[in-house]
């Protein structure tokens, strides 16, 4: 596993000249959430959002009630969880403080940030209905730089998104973020295509031993047991974070997501970073493998065809 280059000092603390430059951003026109997008158009994003783009929507806004501008401030944040987040079959947010009519009042934004996403999605891909779950559903009113955190969960680290207690067995990571910051721009780094990012990580990956998904289940480590695609993604998250220099010099792009923008995303898929912005609301659902229509870019084929055996057996 990686552990060479785990010092506090982070990426952005490089320079990044040397990096190539690379454009994955593709911008939309759409401004309302259950746009009018013609079969063609809509496949046509489809298959960008499959090959690893991020589809980017700079007019797309999500309109605050009266009052909810005050659950901008970090101060709402219980200071353990990084994230206010709602979890799909609850009507609680968690991770927050304050009285019950003002949690009640979050968890309403929340909610309703929950369900206009899922209109987006469900509007632009109505073909991934039937294979989508609703996941988590986060407003994060925190400033991502200078947050202090281990190597690990460094997010200013390009990487891909896996769980170390949650496998998903295949599911995609399906995401739909949205700046609701009014002031400051929310900075991302985007890296170079998985099967790039493949190619340069897994050779240093390892298998599971006999026994060891059964093992981490029983002891709690894992909340089912864990598929080979789930540990090699995990190892591919820890191997990027862990090379400063990769960091530094992968082809990759900056990115300023304005106020009011709203962006889509396989964060399981794209490389990315976030480097500086506060007040984000984000979206996560799970989709099942079977929902994509091009597996040729898809994290499990890439693993699958690099080392010659199907990732989600056993």
């Amino acid at each position: 596993m990686a552990t060479a280059q785990t010092r506090a000092s982070s990426p952005a603390d490089r320079s990044q000249a040397a990096a190539p430059a690379l454009d994955l951003i593709r911008p939309q026109p759409y401004t309302d959430w259950q746009p009018q997008v013609s079969p063609a158009t809509a496949a046509a994003l489809r298959r960008e959002l499959e090959q690893g783009c991020v589809l980017y929507f700079p007019e797309l806004k999500f309109h605050f009630e009266p009052g909810e501008e005050r659950f901008l401030d970090s101060r709402w944040s219980d200071g353990k969880s990084k994230n206010i987040n709602l979890r799909a079959d609850s009507s609680a947010v968690r991770g927050a403080v304050g009285s019950a009519a003002d949690l009640a009042a979050m968890s309403a934004l929340v909610r309703r940030y929950a369900e206009y996403s899922e209109k987006l999605v469900l509007t632009l891909f109505p073909e991934y209905g039937p294979h989508m779950k609703r996941a988590g559903t986060s407003l994060r009113p925190s400033e991502i730089a200078g947050r202090p955190v281990s190597w690990r969960k460094d997010d200013t680290r390009l990487h891909v998104d896996s769980f170390p207690s949650n496998p998903l067995l295949g599911q995609r990571l399906l995401r739909v973020f949205h700046n609701i910051d009014p002031d400051a721009p929310r900075v991302w780094r985007v890296g170079e295509p998985f099967g790039d990012f493949a190619r340069r990580f897994v050779p240093q990956t390892r298998g599971m031993w006999p026994g060891q998904a059964w093992l981490m289940k029983q002891l709690h480590i894992t909340k089912r047991r864990r598929s080979e695609y789930d540990h090699r993604m995990l190892q591919l998250h820890d191997l990027a974070k862990a090379d400063l220099d990769y960091q530094a010099q992968v082809p990759q792009q900056e990115f300023h997501f304005p106020p009011g923008s709203t962006w889509i995303v396989f964060s399981d898929q794209v490389l990315h970073a976030a480097m500086r912005g506060r007040a984000m609301m984000e979206q996560t659902f799970y989709l099942a493998p079977k929902a994509i229509s091009d597996h040729t870019h898809s994290p499990e084929a890439v693993l699958s065809r690099m080392l010659g055996r199907p990732m989600l057996a056993g």
